[in-house]
């Protein structure tokens, strides 16, 4: 048998840049073929599916992403990290001229209505920031730098709905006004905790 000429990994994050700028539904086979380098039957036969490969494209944004998880197991106060998250994500945003969001945003809105598979992965992507956030707020608390009496859960969760709404409004927002209407979600964000 023949060994594989190309890394996986490598295909499946040329293939999420290809999907993050188009979405699934705009990007043709043909598309993955160019963005990838690979021939059709490669990608066929390595991913099985254009489905497969954006499946797999998720799973690499996912660690794309762990480095935002990452920041919020560090010793700071947490009340400081939550705002270094927050803050990560407005340059994300100000940073990216194609306005490409969040692509666990993006297949939420697009896919995970309909595709069980992809709604997995979006809600693994979610509760992997969720589980983190909460044990962030909690050892605040436990800590006295937040509010005793807030649900360390709850918060996690609007933290974590904070952070996509800031995604999909900032794909939505004139430039002039992106960076203003960002920071005001995220001062509100943090007058919560």
């Amino acid at each position: 048998m023949r060994a594989k000429e190309f890394e996986p990994d490598e295909v499946a994050d040329s293939a999420m840049q290809v999907f993050w700028q188009r979405g699934y539904a705009a990007t043709s086979i043909q598309d993955l073929v160019e963005g990838t380098g690979l021939s059709r039957s490669s990608l066929y036969n390595a991913f099985e599916s254009k489905n497969g490969l954006y499946q797999q494209a998720l799973r690499r944004y996912h660690q794309l992403t762990q480095a935002n998880v990452d920041l919020l197991s560090q010793s700071e106060p947490a009340a400081a990290l939550v705002r270094q998250l927050l803050m990560r994500i407005v340059e994300d945003e100000m940073g990216d001229p194609r306005q490409r969001g969040c692509l666990v945003a993006n297949a939420t809105l697009e896919l995970a209505a309909q595709d069980p598979a992809v709604a997995a992965l979006v809600s693994q992507n979610f509760l992997r920031l969720e589980n983190a956030l909460e044990q962030l707020l909690i050892r605040g608390q436990q800590e006295g730098t937040l509010a005793p009496d807030k649900k360390p859960r709850a918060l996690a969760r609007f933290i974590v709905n904070t952070i996509q709404g800031m995604r999909v409004v900032s794909k939505g927002s004139p430039p002039q006004e992106r960076r203003e209407r960002l920071m005001d979600v995220l001062e509100i964000a943090l007058e919560a905790l």
